[in-house]
């Protein structure tokens, strides 16, 4: 079984940053990729950025150069830096990893909540 625990989530304001850490550990075969995705209230769960274990990165067009996503393969870790946080950026946050056998893991969500 794998965990994958995040931090870092909070209360921020606009304009302001903040950074969030998944962690994950347990029975981690190769991770092929690692992401973060959000869901705000109503709304379904979108990607929000992904990178790959070449260190690839895929970002949603609202995140593009505000986000930064960077992963420590040595500690099976993503880091999601946020910064120029806007209000619609609210959401639950949740970590996710796809290993090279296929398995997908999520986290439980870290609440994001940015004041205007």
């Amino acid at each position: 079984q794998v965990q994958l625990v995040e931090s870092g989530g909070g209360l921020g304001q606009a304009g302001g940053a903040l950074r969030l850490s998944c962690a994950a550990s347990g029975s981690i075969f190769k991770i092929n990729a690692m992401g973060w995705y959000r869901q705000a209230p109503g709304k379904q769960r979108e990607l929000v950025a992904q990178i790959t274990s070449g260190g690839s990165t895929n970002y949603a067009d609202s995140v593009k150069g505000r986000f930064t996503i960077s992963r420590d393969n040595a500690k099976n870790t993503v880091y999601l830096q946020m910064n120029s946080l806007k209000p619609e950026d609210t959401a639950v946050y949740y970590c996710n990893i796809v290993q090279s056998i296929g398995m997908a893991y999520w986290g439980k969500g870290t609440l994001v909540t940015v004041s205007s």
